[in-house]
């Protein structure tokens, strides 16, 4: 009687994964449609607000209509592909991050613009910047901080002399595994990362393999290439790095932190409409004169606008001179901002609006 209903059961699955499939391929040509008039009428193939706007409805249809059976998280990736996939159609996005592949970077890109971009993998920072000025890349994602290890100074100085925007972010945690081309940690001689990964994994590595030696390499990629080729060397490296380089996961989620999360921006030529969950990221330089910087944050207080981040960097334009690096919530078309923003000019030597954007996408809507 059971093996009937089972039977039964997985005949609904069957119907409901054809109609699946009908939809999406519905769904491809009319995306298809879409990029040709798009094509006639000279408007920009890719609209981040718009993919926001999609990313939001679907979350809160699947909360409030459908009580979550089918897991957020898990759904975001799935439209991400989708979209992604139909996008292409359209017209295959070049995206340009720091490399080499499979390090979290690429991880961050993939999860952001999805399979079906086109990746290019650059060296530097410096490169993944000029790929996008010049229009090579349509986008480019770096890494801006880590929980534990802090700011990228690197890369905020290049916002500095470039005059690309930020167009998005994307917050990942940090889980790293110990990767093998062997099937058991009996074997490992060697264990080879990046320091960051080394440093960040270095209690477990004490506790479960403390006669290993430990060798420090320019990637998570490079130490993967070495074990890929020595059965008796370990990696430690993500889970993208593993199925990229075909490598078994030996130990899952290894770092001696919990709470280690990268966040990386996503940056372009362009300037993003307000979806109204926003954040605006600027660079400011004070005046050479006491209380100075007290006059600038003021001017946040008095427009009641919250300041999610500050960091001072040197300006390099003469010694002991600094800008100031802030995030803070809203648009910059939203009045307030607007106003905050203008007023800033004022109490400042200058000030350079990095981008305004979507903040991270997260399962909650």
């Amino acid at each position: 009687m059971q093996g009937d209903e089972l039977k039964a059961l997985r005949q609904e699955i069957d119907k409901i994964d054809e109609e699946i499939l009908r939809l999406l391929n519905e769904r491809a040509k009319l995306a298809k449609r879409i990029g040709e008039i798009k094509t006639k009428l000279n408007l920009p193939i890719h609209v981040p607000e718009r993919e926001r706007q999609i990313f939001e409805k679907i979350l809160k249809l699947n909360k409030e209509k459908y009580g979550e059976v089918f897991p957020s998280e898990a759904l975001i990736h799935i439209y991400r592909e989708i979209i992604s996939a139909c996008l292409s159609l359209e017209k295959k996005l070049r995206i340009a991050y720091l490399g080499p592949k499979a390090t979290f970077t690429h991880q961050a890109a993939l999860e952001f613009f999805g399979f079906s971009a086109q990746y290019n993998a650059c060296s530097t920072i410096r490169d993944v910047f000029v790929e996008v000025e010049t229009q090579r890349a349509d986008y480019g994602v770096v890494p801006v901080e880590n929980t534990i290890e802090g700011v990228v100074n690197y890369t905020l100085d290049m916002f500095l002399e470039s005059d690309v925007k930020i167009s998005g972010e994307i917050v990942i945690p940090i889980a790293l595994h110990l990767l093998s081309s062997s099937d058991t940690p009996e074997n490992i001689e060697k264990v080879f990362s990046h320091k960051m990964a080394l440093a960040q994994s270095r209690s477990w590595l004490e506790k479960n393999l403390p006669n290993v030696q430990l060798i420090e390499v320019e990637s998570t990629a490079k130490a993967c290439e070495i074990a890929l080729e020595d059965e008796k060397a370990g990696a430690i490296a993500s889970e993208v790095a593993a199925y990229t380089y075909h490598l078994n996961i030996l130990a899952r989620n290894i770092q001696d932190s919990g709470d280690n999360f990268t966040r990386f921006l996503v940056i372009s030529k362009k300037d993003l409409e307000p979806t109204g969950k926003d954040k605006t990221s600027l660079i400011f330089g004070v005046k050479d004169e006491p209380g100075a910087l007290y006059k600038a944050l003021e001017v946040f207080y008095k427009h009641n606008i919250n300041l999610t981040k500050i960091e001072s960097r040197p300006s390099k334009k003469k010694a002991w001179d600094y800008v100031f690096f802030v995030d803070l919530e809203g648009h910059r078309k939203e009045e307030k901002v607007k106003n905050a923003l203008e007023e800033l000019k004022e109490k400042t030597q200058f000030v350079k609006v990095l981008g305004s954007y979507p903040k991270a996408l997260k399962s909650e809507g």
